[in-house]
């Protein structure tokens, strides 16, 4: 009677071995990244910018290579697919489009047609564009929020900062000392930053609505900044490289309310330019992949990096994403693969969705 009892509790064991897999929550798969079909452009091509309202209306800029040299591109994601888009001023004119952003209900995005500067804006009535009062050498950055634009660049009397209100143009200085602005980003009209060349090294500004002052960031030494994250929250984060004995390595710095803290996360010298926060809260951004047929990804997230590859291409020797959104629960890369025996094309990839 006892081997009976045995026999049939080491079958319900193993009966419940074999069932729990199918309904236990450690089984829940992992999202992961696919691909996404984009129309091709006129390869080599340049990806500048991506950005989002939301998981139905996603905007792409960058430029293709004609035979009379550059030409502006625009792709538009609906939730389901990409598009071009060939409908705002100067499209089948030489020229570049740089970054993208959300203004209230309008997309407003920097435009260099053919060396001159002016922003489209697209709202329900259609595209516009306004131009900007002086021609520059360079247009380095630009950004935009409700009520106030800026675009940073040089021309032959050096560093130019111009300031949009809404109604006409303002030329703004900046501290002694700033020999050039890399970067520029913006929460609200009253809070934007920038990252700066000077004389002493790399340096944060910050305007606050009414000048231009170091925001006194202690940077690493023997640093450099790539990008500045603002987020709605009042969090700021700075990407960046510190360079030792010739050799970078990525840190991160975050402030909530007003200390700093700074990390060094396993990213080697990635870039920081394309990181996002993501729908799950932890940073996110596309690193040099160690596979040729596959892009990588790194999620940072406290203490932990960890890392994740795009699909498979067949016969790919370089994908490399180059900007990174978050639309909805969903992030969206946008960047070029290249093709053995083509030219670097478009590719897009989803994780989530």
């Amino acid at each position: 009677m006892n081997g009976l009892r045995t026999v049939l509790v080491c079958l319900v064991i193993a009966c419940a071995t074999s069932v729990s897999p199918l309904v236990s929550p450690a089984a829940a798969v992992t999202p992961s990244w696919s691909a996404l079909p984009v129309p091709a452009a006129a390869a080599p091509v340049t990806v500048s910018d991506l950005a989002d309202r939301g998981p139905g209306e996603v905007w792409a800029t960058g430029y293709e290579h004609a035979a009379d040299g550059p030409r502006p591109m625009l792709y538009r994601w609906d939730g389901t697919a990409w598009s071009r888009d060939t409908t705002f001023p100067g499209a089948g004119e030489p020229g570049r489009l740089g970054e993208v952003q959300f203004v209230g209900e309008e997309v407003w995005i920097f435009h260099n047609r053919a060396g001159e500067g002016e922003i489209l804006r697209r709202s329900a009535g259609g595209w516009s564009a306004v131009p900007l009062p002086q021609t520059l050498w360079t247009y380095q950055d630009f950004t935009a929020v409700p009520g106030a634009a800026w675009v940073v660049g040089e021309d032959a009397t050096g560093l130019k900062v111009l300031h949009y209100d809404g109604s006409g143009w303002t030329t703004q200085s900046t501290p002694d000392g700033v020999l050039f602005l890399m970067g520029i980003t913006a929460r609200t009209a009253n809070d934007v930053w920038a990252w700066a060349d000077t004389s002493t090294g790399t340096t944060v500004l910050r305007w606050d609505g009414t000048a231009w002052r170091d925001a006194k960031v202690s940077l690493p030494p023997n640093s450099n900044v790539h990008t500045i994250l603002l987020e709605p929250s009042g969090r700021v984060t700075i990407g960046g490289s510190q360079y030792t004995d010739g050799v970078a390595r990525t840190y991160l710095m975050a402030r909530n309310g007003h200390a700093w803290r700074t990390t060094y996360p396993p990213l080697g010298d990635s870039s920081t330019g394309a990181m996002v926060r993501g729908p799950d809260g932890a940073l996110w951004l596309p690193v040099r992949s160690d596979r040729a047929f596959q892009s990588k990804y790194a999620r940072v997230d406290g203490p932990r990096t960890t890392f994740s590859y795009g699909p498979e291409r067949t016969n790919a020797i370089d994908v490399t994403p180059r900007a990174l959104v978050k639309a909805g629960l969903s992030l969206l890369s946008l960047g070029t693969v290249e093709i053995y025996g083509s030219k670097p094309n478009l590719m897009s990839e989803r994780l989530g969705g």
